[in-house]
């Protein structure tokens, strides 16, 4: 019996136990996938070896500790420092990031994308512009404070206030702007300029229609919500923690009945 879970704060609004869950079903499998709510990553290894979990996902605002605790690590998040998924085997830990699989996978029909601009400098930032880069993508970086800038100087990036350039084929809000309250990640003025010259958005956020994802309609571009990365960043977790080859598909149909019972 495989005992996982989705670690996180905020942590309710998760719809991962329900798309892990009934993959399990499906597939015939033995385990549970439950919500972990953590308050701070100051002991985040211990409390994850002393609770037992034998893999869990990793959600805001833990996935750089997540990295940085693991033993062993694979190359997105070696490359990016953040991790959005654990696995535990023999007292060690072992980090993977899905992230920015999932998120290639879901914008597959977004076409022509030479430049893009993501908002925000977290962990889901870091994964997203590596294998946007990886993709021959020239990536610049806004975010509200130069502080977690320092983690982007292998790309073009500034403080939103001075951005300079506002003509990109693809924005991206991957800033929890929007999740829990009506914010922007930054302000109409600049979003304005930035919208009116892109092809194409996109909202990490996947469980409503936030403030961001609203202004891109306006702006009659094709915007897409964090639905499809969701899927498929579970799928490609869930293909790790129980080891699992050529079922992608009875996984992806699981989930995906899951997600659609809203």
């Amino acid at each position: 019996m495989k005992f996982l879970a989705v670690i996180g704060n905020p942590i309710m609004h998760s719809k991962s136990p329900r798309m892990h869950n009934n993959a399990i079903k499906f597939l015939g499998l033995k385990g549970i996938y439950t919500r972990y709510c953590l308050n701070n990553d100051l002991f985040l290894k211990e409390e994850l070896l002393k609770i037992g979990f034998d893999a869990v996902n990793i959600t805001v605002p833990f996935k750089e500790k997540a990295c940085k605790i693991a033993d062993f690590k694979d190359e997105i998040s070696t490359r990016v420092g953040s991790a959005n998924t654990l696995c535990f085997k023999n007292n060690k830990i072992y980090a993977y990031n899905t992230d920015g699989i999932g998120f290639l996978q879901s914008i597959e029909e977004f076409k022509d994308i030479k430049k893009t601009l993501i908002l925000g400098a977290g962990g889901t930032a870091l994964a997203i512009a590596y294998v946007l880069k990886q993709r021959g993508v020239d990536v610049y970086i806004a975010n509200r404070s130069s502080k977690r800038l320092q983690y982007f100087n292998a790309y073009k990036n500034s403080l939103y206030k001075d951005l300079q350039d506002f003509n990109f084929d693809l924005i991206i809000n991957s800033t929890s702007a929007g999740l829990m309250d009506e914010y922007l990640p930054c302000s109409k003025e600049i979003l304005h300029q930035l919208l009116s010259n892109a092809k194409f958005a996109f909202e990490v956020i996947y469980n409503k229609e936030t403030p961001f994802y609203k202004l891109c309609k306006k702006y009659n571009l094709r915007v897409k919500n964090g639905f499809e990365m969701l899927l498929w960043q579970g799928v490609f977790a869930f293909e790790l923690f129980f080891d699992l080859k050529n079922q992608r598909e009875e996984i992806k149909t699981a989930m995906l009945q899951a997600l659609n019972l809203d």
